[in-house]
């Protein structure tokens, strides 16, 4: 279902395929929700993987679904753009553990955005999720390239803060796999505080995607 890396399972099982009734009445594809198998891994496969899934906010009568099209890793403690990297506190408690939840938190106090919690307890790391592509129930003209845009089309706010992605208001279901000739990688943004951390190749997007947050910079070391 999967890219595997060397050495790495796809994180999914086998469960059963189910079909499901779409916003428009119609029934969409058979879908297999991601298991807390798929989390718990290092933040760059998952950060790789999470490419071409769906992230899905089915509360309050409203299903809002994008698939996701802009990633960045955030790989421990030692790496210092990484909101652990200050250690154990109130608000990166969540990221230590255990993985498979969210990560919701505000800057410059207005524009949220959602992570999900990756590798094993203990290790503090995610992946955020930067921009998706709209699929069913956002509203129209809603622009989600870019972690604030998307949350506010979602419906992403504190109040999701530390969700179980098992659970059946907040989740992600597989897509369509992104083939590897199609993904592109080059340096997160807004991180230049972080020294050499900065530069690393941790953000990865969709090529020729019309919605993910901005094309890299040619000052910054970027790879295929």
């Amino acid at each position: 279902m999967f890219a595997r890396h060397p050495g790495e399972t796809s994180g999914l099982p086998a469960p059963p395929r189910r079909l499901t009734a779409g916003g428009t009445g119609g029934i969409r594809s058979p879908s297999v929700r991601l298991p807390v198998s798929f989390y718990a891994r290092p933040a760059l496969t998952v950060a790789r993987e999470l490419l071409g899934t769906h992230l899905i906010v089915d509360e309050g009568g409203w299903r809002r679904v994008g698939r996701i099209v802009e990633t960045e890793a955030y790989v421990g403690e030692h790496d210092l753009a990484c909101h652990a990297a200050k250690g154990r506190t109130p608000r990166t408690e969540v990221l230590f553990g255990p993985p498979g939840r969210a990560y919701v938190y505000l800057i410059y106090g207005m524009y949220h955005c959602f992570n999900v919690v990756t590798d094993v307890d203990g290790v503090a790391s995610a992946v955020l999720v930067r921009a998706v592509e709209p699929v069913e129930g956002l509203p129209a003209r809603a622009r989600t390239d870019g972690p604030g845009r998307l949350c506010r089309a979602l419906g992403l706010t504190l109040a999701h803060n530390r969700e179980d992605l098992q659970g059946a208001r907040l989740y992600l279901e597989a897509g369509t796999p992104v083939p590897e000739d199609q993904v592109a990688r080059g340096p997160r943004i807004g991180v230049d505080y972080a020294g050499e951390w900065a530069l690393e190749p941790y953000r990865l997007w969709l090529r020729g995607s019309q919605h993910v947050s901005r094309p890299p910079s040619s000052r910054r070391r970027e790879r295929a």
